[in-house]
């Protein structure tokens, strides 16, 4: 039994509920004060660095989570597991938590190959990928802000190849799409917030993720959005330390062979 159970299908939630944890969460960190002693970097180096105006950022992640909506729609209809009454058996809890770590696992494995790939070949990166990188000071709202195409093949493919492999219903979705949402909003946060959660249990994080955003580690920490296996398995990993800026606030530094 879950809270909109008789209100709204698994289906519309799996389809609508990321994209309602996405604003929130991100509108959370976007309505925060400056909070300049824990930034990774300053406003004034976001303004300077970043060179897409927030408008066009919103207009891009709202045309992505449309196109993530009408795909989520799609397969969660093709693959409906309800019997003739419209009832769907949802596994038990032992069984969703493994889907939900295989999902993970999927996710991860998928994105980290399609997002080294878009770095190593040159077209993609230059046609493509570099639309996300306009945002060379990450920030919450710009999480998904990618080229449509990017958007589509890592992010919309990837979230459909986890959920069929892994077997999870549309129930169980809903946990699933809304914590990578949450995790992928953190991770371009660009903050390190004290006893941040996010940053206690995983090593993929908002300054991991800052560090290749950063020119010295373009080719590195491509891990996203959950742990850093492959890249610490294929040489990509670029560890670092987080020092004090003397102006305030912190730096994730590379730390390069």
């Amino acid at each position: 039994m879950v809270f909109w159970e008789g209100y709204v299908s698994d289906e519309a939630m799996g389809t609508f509920s990321p994209i309602v944890v996405y604003w929130l969460y991100a509108g959370f960190y976007q309505l925060l004060p400056p909070l300049d002693n824990y930034r990774l970097h300053s406003k004034k180096e976001e303004a300077l660095k970043n060179s897409v105006h927030l408008s066009s950022v919103v207009k891009g992640v709202l045309l992505q989570q449309l196109v993530q909506a009408t795909v989520a729609q799609a397969l969660f209809l093709l693959t409906s597991k309800a019997d003739a009454s419209g009832i769907t058996i949802q596994p038990s809890i032992p069984v969703q938590i493994v889907q939900i770590v295989v999902a993970m696992f999927v996710m991860d494995t998928w994105q980290y190959f399609v997002h080294r790939f878009m770095h190593q070949n040159k077209f993609l990166y230059r046609h493509v990928h570099s639309q996300h990188h306009r945002l060379v000071v990450p920030y919450a709202i710009g999480a998904l802000y990618n080229h449509p195409l990017e958007g589509l093949l890592l992010d919309t493919l990837g979230g459909a190849l986890s959920f069929l492999v892994s077997g999870m219903t549309a129930r169980t979705a809903v946990i699933f799409f809304c914590f990578a949402v949450v995790k992928t909003v953190d991770d371009h946060c660009g903050l390190w917030l004290p006893g941040n959660i996010f940053h206690i249990i995983f090593q993929n994080n908002s300054a991991y993720h800052d560090i290749h955003h950063q020119l010295p580690g373009l080719k590195y920490n491509y891990s996203q959005p959950f742990f850093p296996i492959w890249d610490k398995l294929l040489g990509t990993y670029m560890p670092y330390n987080l020092v004090k800026r003397p102006e305030g606030g912190l730096e994730a530094r590379a730390m390069k062979d």
